[in-house]
């Protein structure tokens, strides 16, 4: 029989669409007549400027619109997404905007609609900084997952009794799609040698790839006697759906007969080769089931203030900041910080530094709060962490050495407790970024390998031209960290980055350390079948 394993992990590309409406309250009224016709146009930031995504239709005198037209946008979490919209009176048919009478607009993140889901702002005008008359409300109503591994069900216990066969048989599975041109195949399982009562590994699918998103639409399952020249004799085979198998559990598995149709055909008496029991479906909450359902993102960061950096005030130094406000600490600070603060609704980040002589005690700390406040090291915003940064580069002395494993110990004491609450309301992210050679290995390895069985992940971003070969074995995406008393890590929960090699390219560089964020923290939650904190809300369609 086979035995349980790791489920492998299949690297797909997630392309997830969310859905937004807009409504306003008590519009400015431009008309001498009547009310103003309002409407609503998406302008999306992109690398060259802002371009118009859509617009809503029109609604006549009305100063309280609930336009009826969705706008679908493509999310990506590791990307800035900025979003203005709009709302115009329009006072002619021609499509330009320019020659409307313009009622506000509101410039936002996509990040901090999902956070929210519902966010109401009053309307700005063109310079932003002052207040026209009304509101406008952006709805989060669902998000799409087209396709990705953001969209799973786990197979588990996939078990059958075969009849009338000898004991030799090497049985298989073949999961297939019903699509226009036929049947395709979409998973085959392992061979169990030698078992008349094979139980598979658990596997991953995602719904798209097993039924096109229906979980009406008909599977068909084949199973097959194993030959090493391929020629594989049919066992039997079921048609059912995945609503069919999603509703056997472990006390009341599903239970399906597998039937040779030749078979049936030659022989009278003969009603099926097998039962195919206990098939047991969990389907998987998406990253956005969680952040939809109440889970904040909780960002903390470390700041390397070893003396390898180089004297602040020379410009030499790492740290040394330019007249346009700029070092590389700085730049990953601002890139990474400015899209997880969307997803914290406090928006209050922890920020420590490590490796520097303190005052007022004068000793070595590798993890003091840059706002010296002890009790209360939260910064308000990215802007207050950068601010913070600023005003303790003089203060401190540059020192020594590198040290990883207080911080990571340290973040992993608040993860603990939100673990043991039970709940997938939390989970933590920890950017480090440093310049240098880690001096306490063994005690970090530890760190990171006991951090791996909390809601927590880390990202570390190395600055400066330094060997950086011991951060790239903590990225273990190859195989899981061990440590140096042999314990396993649990996951993988490390992500590291060079800056050099995003030097000029501040979204790359948040793209590259946050793009296994959402994966690391659905895996998290769904393997220890958590549900969202608030399920109801959380819940999304699938194509």
């Amino acid at each position: 029989m086979a035995t349980g394993g790791p489920v492998p992990v299949v690297p797909l590309q997630c392309v997830t669409k969310v859905e937004l409406t807009i409504s306003c309250e008590n519009l400015m009224d431009m008309d001498v007549f009547s009310k103003s016709d309002p409407l609503c146009a998406l302008y999306i930031e992109s690398g060259t400027g802002w371009y118009e995504f859509g617009r809503t239709e029109m609604v006549l005198n009305c100063l309280n619109p609930r336009f009826s037209k969705k706008f679908k946008i493509d999310y990506f979490f590791e990307t800035l997404q900025k979003l203005k919209f709009c709302v115009y009176d329009i006072d002619n048919d021609t499509y330009d905007l320019g020659d409307d009478d313009f009622l506000g607009e509101l410039e936002c993140t996509l990040g901090q609609i999902v956070s929210c889901r519902r966010m109401t702002r009053p309307l700005l005008l063109k310079d932003r900084r002052t207040a026209g008359k009304g509101t406008i409300t952006v709805n989060f109503l669902s998000h799409v997952v087209i396709t990705g591994y953001y969209d799973m069900c786990l197979f588990g216990l996939c078990e059958i009794i075969l009849l009338q066969y000898l004991w030799w048989s090497d049985p298989f599975l073949e999961f297939h799609k019903q699509t226009e041109a036929g049947w395709q195949l979409a998973h085959r399982t392992e061979v169990v040698k030698n078992n008349l009562n094979p139980t598979w590994r658990p596997f991953r699918i995602t719904v798209q790839s097993l039924c096109g998103g229906d979980v009406e639409k008909p599977i068909r399952v084949d199973c097959y006697d194993h030959y090493t020249n391929g020629a594989h004799s049919i066992i039997g085979s079921f048609v059912t759906t995945l609503s069919q198998l999603e509703a056997g559990t472990y006390t009341s598995p599903a239970e399906f007969a597998c039937v040779n149709r030749k078979k049936s055909e030659r022989k009278p008496g003969y009603k099926n080769s097998g039962l195919c029991i206990n098939v047991q479906v969990v389907k998987e909450y998406t990253f956005l089931n969680y952040i939809m359902g109440g889970c904040q993102l909780n960002f903390t960061v470390a700041i390397d203030f070893t003396a390898s950096n180089g004297d602040p005030r020379s410009p030499q130094s790492l740290h040394f900041i330019d007249p346009q406000g700029y070092n590389e600490y700085l730049a990953a600070i601002w890139a990474v910080g400015s899209v997880i603060q969307d997803y914290d609704s406090t928006k209050s980040f922890p920020a420590f530094g490590f490796g520097a002589i303190v005052p007022p005690t004068g000793t070595v700390s590798h993890e003091f709060p840059i706002n010296f406040t002890p009790d209360y090291p939260f910064c308000h915003g990215i802007e207050g962490v950068v601010s913070a940064y600023q005003q303790c580069l003089p203060v401190v002395k540059l020192y020594g050495p590198t040290c990883f494993a207080p911080i990571i110990n340290h973040v992993a004491c608040f993860a603990r407790q939100a673990m043991q609450q039970n709940t997938a309301s939390q989970y933590f992210v920890l950017l480090i970024i440093t310049d240098g050679v880690i001096t306490d290995m063994d005690q970090t390895l530890t760190a990171v390998v006991n951090a791996s069985r909390l809601p927590m992940s880390i990202i570390i971003i190395g600055v400066g031209a330094a060997d950086f070969g011991a951060m790239e074995f903590l990225d273990s995406d190859d195989k899981l960290l061990r440590s140096s008393r042999g314990d396993v890590a649990f996951r993988d929960i490390v992500q590291f980055v060079p800056f050099r090699a995003f030097k000029a390219n501040s979204i790359a560089l948040a793209q590259s350390v946050l793009a296994e964020l959402p994966d690391q923290v659905g895996r998290f939650f769904n393997f220890f079948k958590l549900k969202p904190p608030n399920e109801d809300s959380s819940q999304a369609s699938t194509l």
